[in-house]
């Protein structure tokens, strides 16, 4: 597996803005650190669910058309040059109000399975850089469970600085922007070199 190209991947899928950071931003905003942090843990919990039922839907799929697993690494290419593209684009932050929630941790857990940027990156990053390399269940476990993590590090990391990523994504957004686009295409053509 390309390690390098991995990491840079789930890095940028990760800490970009997308529902999750902004809704954690907004909850920290408004209801606090103590409150957010069950919010970031949902969404780990989230994260290593759908990242988990991807591997088990990717394994199926690849048993029962083993001439599938190609056509998906095209996808999960074509996915993370999509990815680039709308980065590169991206002018403005999407700092919708969030509602006031009773249950914050419950409420991300199901935010990752109406989630159109984390399935895409579950069904991207099981299809691309795992299921290829790896054959394991416990091997799936352990990923799965690593992006969980990585789930909770980006959202509480984008609770805990909101403010200071919010002023410099409004003052650095096009360079910011250019560098994050132009990582992502180069892992999605490490993934098709390698």
């Amino acid at each position: 597996m390309p390690i390098f190209s991995f990491l840079l991947f789930v890095f940028i899928s990760s800490f970009t803005p997308g529902p999750n950071n902004i809704m954690a931003m907004a909850f920290a905003n408004k209801y606090g650190l103590k409150k957010t942090v069950t919010f970031c843990l949902g969404v780990g919990v989230g994260f290593f669910a759908i990242t988990l039922l991807c591997s088990v839907f990717n394994i199926v799929l690849t048993s029962v058309m083993p001439k599938i697993e190609f056509p998906l690494t095209l996808l999960g290419v074509g996915y993370m040059l999509y990815l680039a593209y709308k980065i590169l684009m991206s002018k403005e932050g999407n700092d919708n109000a969030s509602r006031e929630h009773k249950n914050f941790f419950f409420i991300a857990i199901l935010l990752q399975f109406v989630n159109p940027k984390g399935i895409l990156f579950g069904i991207t990053v099981v299809a691309t850089f795992i299921l290829p390399y790896y054959d394991s269940y416990f091997s799936y476990l352990l990923f799965s469970l690593f992006l969980g993590i990585v789930g909770v590090m980006s959202t509480f990391s984008w609770s805990l600085f909101g403010s200071v990523f919010q002023n410099l994504l409004v003052q650095y957004r096009q360079p910011f922007n250019i560098v994050m686009a132009g990582l992502l295409v180069y892992s999605a053509f490490s993934i098709v070199v390698n």
